[in-house]
């Protein structure tokens, strides 16, 4: 199970992400950012940088708040996209096409169920990894 979260002062501006991955009794939180960046790619970070860490082939229920990381699973807009050569529906160029490909890439080993959850509320794991994705941007300013 992984808990994820990014955040962004100003948007674009300094941002950060936060996991906690969960494994048995083992608990690992991590958490990083970026000088200049959007919300979006810092939920998207978020992903694949916990993603990146496993070391073996896994079952992973991902739980987000980001609807754009969710709904892009679980509505299928990644199908479309890559069916319309990474082109939106409108025909402009899908934003953040680098990470979505890493995302993918990491897909090709992980079974990954995204899961949406309700932000800034009363889920722990949810609010630090918010937590953590904040510390993080303070330390980039």
């Amino acid at each position: 199970m992984i808990y994820t979260d990014g955040a962004c002062s100003g948007n674009p501006g300094p941002g950060g992400w936060g996991a906690i991955l969960f494994y048995g009794a083992n608990r690992k939180e991590m958490s990083g950012g970026e000088k200049h960046t959007t919300n979006n790619r810092m939920e998207l970070l978020a992903a694949i940088e916990s993603l990146g860490v496993l070391k073996e082939p896994c079952k992973v229920r991902l739980y987000s708040d980001s609807a754009y990381l969710v709904n892009c699973f679980q509505q299928s807009w990644i199908r479309g996209w890559q069916r319309n050569g990474w082109k939106t529906s409108k025909g402009q160029p899908v934003e953040n096409q680098d990470l979505w490909k890493q995302l993918l890439k990491l897909m090709e080993t992980h079974n990954v169920e995204y899961i949406k959850v309700k932000g800034h509320s009363d889920n722990e794991f949810n609010n630090h990894c918010d937590f953590l994705a904040r510390e993080a941007i303070k330390r980039l300013i």
